[in-house]
């Protein structure tokens, strides 16, 4: 979709085709061949239609990321593909307002998902990109939804940002072919978003797979995880960070964060122990930050393995930060007899989980070849330098 197409779906016109489209798509269960007939008997230009068609589709995508605001919101596939999801912007957009900017300018805004985040977090924000179409769709992002805010075309590196009280980036990490794991490579470069971290007031979400020693010195690093899933990490420029390492995980119920102060082993010697009554498995954020003997230290527990992010102990504690299982019983760990354990006790349905061990859990379960009417979960791990398979419960 080109910008004059775009620009003409905001016309009376365009969303009288959006709103064919929209009802074609529901009436075709989704099926586009069908879709697409239906629209194009009211509009036959080819661009125009099927700009709308694509428009509906990405908006029924969009509902996963941006709830019910995604049928009114415009998106292009990258745009939609690369944007946060709503619950992690509003996080990050929360703690931002928490500071009291003047402002926030947004660099490198692309289709505005975390614009209006900041907006609707009250702030009195901005968005600059280099696309013309994305600066477009952000601008009816913004409107869309009611929002205030200013997106204008411009170059991040070039901007000057005095005017601003705090500047955000998300530097784009894909290309033609993919994934960009060099940050030299990222737009902005990595060289930008280091100098800006350090040199004023700044937040830059990147990737969760962010290596530490990336990390400025007095920068902030907080991971953040959705519904068990990792979905960023976030620099806070020391004039925004309250900690060195930070795991945040967002549920339905409600948000935990963790930090190194809340970690009574942080820069000592990792506590190792014995199988206990209880496994805890921790969240992804929780193992980026680091920060897995805080939750060793707040379930009176040890690692099973120094290298590996599993903890046990003898009490059992439902914490936001680990899944928490009973452990029933080891089994063995070869696989000859871990089958014949499994079919003893009638295990027909198997969740395996591993860490620290070369196995797929997909290609196991296929070879265990289980029958029978009992559903059962098994973690394949290392305790003491030896392969490990344990019988556990969900607590």
């Amino acid at each position: 979709m080109d910008l004059e197409t775009f620009r003409w779906l905001l016309t009376h016109d365009g969303r009288t085709l959006l709103d064919v489209a929209s009802r074609a798509y529901a009436d075709a269960d989704g099926d586009p061949v069908r879709a697409a007939a239906a629209v194009r008997r009211t509009e036959p230009d080819p661009e125009r239609s099927a700009a709308a068609l694509t428009q509906v589709g990405l908006r029924v995508r969009g509902v996963a990321k941006f709830g019910e605001d995604a049928l009114q919101m415009f998106f292009t596939p990258d745009g939609l593909e690369q944007a946060t999801r709503r619950s992690v912007a509003d996080h990050r957009a929360a703690r931002l307002a928490a500071a009291r900017p003047s402002s926030v300018v947004d660099l490198g805004c692309g289709i505005g998902g975390d614009l209006t985040a900041l907006a609707r977090a009250g702030l009195v924000a901005a968005g600059v990109d280099l696309d013309p179409l994305r600066v477009a769709i952000a601008e009816a992002n913004l409107a869309a939804l009611g929002l205030e805010g200013a997106v204008t075309v411009a170059d991040a590196t070039t901007l000057p940002l005095g005017g601003f009280g705090v500047a955000t980036v998300d530097p784009a990490r894909r290309d033609g072919r993919g994934r960009v794991f060099d940050a030299d490579a990222w737009v902005p470069s990595w060289d930008f978003v280091a100098g800006l971290l350090t040199s004023r007031p700044a937040v830059a979400k990147l990737a969760p797979g962010l290596p530490h020693d990336l990390v400025p010195d007095g920068v902030e690093a907080e991971w953040v995880s959705d519904r068990g899933e990792v979905k960023e990490a976030v620099l806070w420029s020391p004039h925004l960070a309250v900690s060195r390492r930070r795991a945040t995980v967002l549920r339905a119920e409600g948000l935990a964060t963790l930090t190194e102060e809340d970690d009574p082993h942080d820069g000592a010697e990792r506590p190792v122990r014995g199988i206990g009554r209880y496994l805890y498995e921790p969240d992804g954020a929780v193992i980026r930050a680091g920060l897995v003997t805080a939750v060793a230290g707040a379930v009176e527990g040890g690692l099973l393995d120094e290298h590996i992010a599993y903890v046990t102990s003898d009490a059992g504690f439902r914490t936001p930060f680990a899944a928490t299982y009973e452990v029933v019983e080891e089994l063995p760990y070869r696989e000859k007899a871990l089958r014949a354990a499994l079919r003893e006790r009638g295990v027909g349905r198997l969740t395996i989980k591993k860490r620290g061990v070369d196995v797929v859990p997909e290609q196991l379960r296929k070879r265990l070849a289980l029958r029978g009417d009992a559903e059962a979960t098994v973690v394949l791990t290392r305790v003491a330098g030896e392969g490990t398979a344990l019988l556990v419960r969900p607590v």
